[in-house]
C-alpha cells in the first residue's frame, strides 16, 4: 500500500502516520531523514545533496527524487511507503509520478486531513496558556504566531496538491478535527473500501500457517492414491483368505468326522442283540 498524507501542521499526520504503520506493516518516508540517511551513507545522489546542504542551498527536486528512488528499492519498502514531507508542490507530485510510473509502483491514495484552522489556533493557545499556568516554558515552535505563518505556507504552496489529486480521482479526505481514535477509523474504512489494502500483521501471521496448511494437504492428497491402492491390496488379500461361497459346506466335509459304524457293523450287532433275546427265552421255557 503506498500512500501520501496531506494536512495542514497540527491535523494530525504524524499521528495517523505511525497508526498506519503499525497496522499495515509499511514504512514511513520522511524527505528529511532520507537525505540525512543519503548523506551518511555516502551514495552518489547523497554526496551531490551533502554539497548543497553543505552551502545553505535547498536540495533540488530531482536530487529528492532520485533519493526516494534509492530508498524505494530497498527491501522494507516492498510491502508499501507513507510519505512524510513530499511532495510539497505540484512539480513535485508530478516527478513522483513519473518515478512511480517507471519502477511500475502504484500510489493507492491521497489522504486529506482537513481541519478548522481557527479551531487550531485555538487550540495552540490554549495549550500554550496551560504550559505558562504550569510555570514551564512554551515552545519557541509551539505558538499561535508561529501557526499562522506555517498555515499560511501550506495554503500557498500544498494545498493546490488537493486538487491536483482530486483530479486524478486519488484524494480521500477524512474530518481531522475529530479524535484520534475516530480519525484513524475513518482512514481505515476508506481504505478498506477503496480496496487498497488489509492489515499486514494478521496477513503475516496467517500466510505462513496458510502455506502450510496447503502443503500438508498436497502431500496427503498425493499420498491417497497410494494409500487407496494399499488399502484395496490388503482387502483382496483378505478376501482370498476367507472363505468363498459354499466354503463352508466344503469346509465341514473336510473337517473329521467321529467314527459312524458302518450298515455291516449294524447287522452284526442287530444279529448278536436277537441271539441274546432267543437265548433268554429258551432259558424261560
Amino acid at each position: 500500500m503506498r500512500l501520501i498524507l496531506l494536512g495542514p501542521p497540527g491535523s494530525g499526520k504524524g499521528t495517523q502516520a505511525q497508526r498506519l504503520i503499525h497496522r499495515y506493516g509499511i514504512v514511513q518516508l520522511s524527505t528529511g531523514e532520507m537525505l540525512r540517511a543519503a548523506v551518511a551513507a555516502q551514495t552518489p545522489v547523497g554526496l551531490k545533496a551533502k554539497d548543497i546542504m553543505a552551502s545553505g542551498g535547498l536540495v533540488p527536486d530531482d536530487v529528492v527524487i532520485g533519493i526516494i528512488s534509492d530508498r524505494l528499492d530497498q527491501p522494507d519498502a516492498a510491502n508499501g511507503f507513507i510519505l512524510d514531507g513530499f511532495p510539497r508542490t505540484v512539480p513535485q507530485a508530478e516527478a513522483l509520478d513519473a518515478l512511480l510510473k517507471k519502477k511500475r509502483l502504484k500510489l493507492d491514495a491521497v489522504i486529506e486531513l482537513r481541519v478548522n484552522e481557527s479551531a487550531l489556533l485555538e487550540r495552540v493557545e490554549r495549550r500554550a496558556a496551560e504550559t505558562r499556568a504550569r510555570g514551564e516554558e512554551v515552545r519557541v515552535d509551539d505558538t499561535a504566531e508561529v501557526l499562522i505563518k506555517r498555515l499560511a505556507s501550506y495554503r500557498a504552496m500544498t494545498e493546490p496538491l488537493i486538487h491536483y489529486y482530486s483530479e486524478r480521482r486519488k484524494l480521500l479526505t477524512v474530518d481531522g478535527m475529530m479524535t484520534i481514535e475516530h480519525v484513524t477509523h475513518e482512514i481505515g474504512r476508506i481504505l478498506a473500501a477503496i480496496g487498497a489494502s488489509e492489515p499486514q500483521t494478521p496477513k503475516k501471521a496467517a500466510r505462513p500457517a496458510a502455506r502450510a496448511a496447503s502443503r500438508k494437504a498436497s502431500k496427503a492428497a498425493q499420498k491417497a492414491p497410494g494409500a487407496a491402492r494399499k488399502a484395496k491390496k490388503a482387502a483382496s488379500k483378505a478376501s482370498s483368505k476367507a472363505p468363498k461361497k459354499g466354503g463352508a459346506r466344503k469346509a465341514a466335509k473336510k473337517a473329521p468326522r467321529k467314527a459312524v459304524p458302518s450298515s455291516r457293523k449294524w447287522s452284526a450287532i442287530r444279529g448278536q442283540k436277537a441271539a441274546k433275546k432267543a437265548a433268554k427265552k429258551a432259558k424261560k421255557r
